[in-house]
């Protein structure tokens, strides 16, 4: 918490941006906000990817598990809130468990890995205690649940996904930040926006449809900084990046990251020929 809060409190800084925990960009928030000094925070989510009845399932589990299993998870933009329609929700789960399940995991190293381990032992034994919360309260666990059987060292965890999460379990609002994916499913274009927006974060979201014009319409009723159509995770330097509620406030990235950093000057000048002469008495 030193290095977290000493940047907003040091004379030597005039903007602060901090990526990381909502717990510690709200003190870092304080801080600055105690000495007047602009900052940007870029914290946690728990974003949602839609996918409608009219997707191609490939693509729908493809991007699904990019979306969750890439980095590992480790990344606060995981679409790991993943709502198919009813209709699609078979075939999506029977497709979403073949593929998951053919996830080369092994040393990041070698070129045929697609999931490596995650960053250290405290992060592997928060993610496995999650995992094992869930399947003890009983929320139906499609494939995955642990440790990889064909490693025996570093901290993997298997591609994970359960099913029929409630809106009121913490696998559903809380960040893991691991390769956990929970799966729900809904009946309307408005049921499904209610579910995704029913979140305290607000940094990502996507939506997967054929329907062009749904797309749109759906990404903008979504609560969040970013919003990915027919896909979940590509990133752009050029574009803003950075969310809304709990995850934060700012831009990072692009014109607007950039302009964060610097102040709007007004400098004004007078070149009347004629005198001000506002006050009765000036000589001329």
């Amino acid at each position: 918490m030193k290095v977290g809060t000493a940047p907003g409190s040091s004379p030597r800084v005039a903007k602060v941006s901090f990526t990381g925990s909502v717990a510690t960009g709200r003190r870092v928030g304080q801080s600055a906000a105690a000495n007047i000094k602009p900052s940007t925070l870029e914290l946690g989510g728990k974003s949602a990817l839609i996918i409608f009845e009219d997707a191609d399932v490939n693509d729908a589990v493809e991007w699904a598990m990019f979306g969750v299993f890439w980095t590992t998870g480790q990344i606060c933009s995981a679409t790991s809130r993943v709502l198919v329609h009813s209709s699609l929700l078979p075939a999506f789960k029977a497709r979403l468990k073949e593929r998951s399940e053919a996830i080369c995991i092994a040393d990041p190293q070698t070129p045929e890995s697609r999931m490596g381990p995650v960053v250290n032992k405290s992060q592997y034994e928060k993610i496995l205690s999650a995992i094992e919360q869930a399947k003890t309260e009983g929320i139906p666990l499609l494939t995955g649940g642990g440790r990889p059987s064909h490693l025996d060292k570093g901290y993997f965890v298997q591609p994970t996904v359960f099913t029929e999460v409630e809106r009121s379990h913490t696998l559903w609002s809380e960040e893991v930040f691991g390769p956990v994916m929970g799966v729900s499913s809904f009946e309307s274009e408005e049921e499904a926006i209610a579910m995704a927006n029913d979140t305290n974060f607000g940094l990502a979201a996507a939506v997967i449809s054929e329907d062009e014009e749904r797309c749109r319409r759906v990404a903008a009723a979504m609560e969040a900084g970013i919003v990915w159509m027919n896909c979940s995770q590509p990133v752009f330097f050029q574009a803003p990046w950075g969310g809304i509620k709990e995850s934060g406030y700012g831009r990072e990235l692009g014109e607007a990251g950039l302009t964060s950093f610097l102040n709007v000057k007004q400098v004004t000048s007078y070149k009347a020929a004629k005198r001000w002469d506002w006050y009765p008495g000036s000589e001329h």
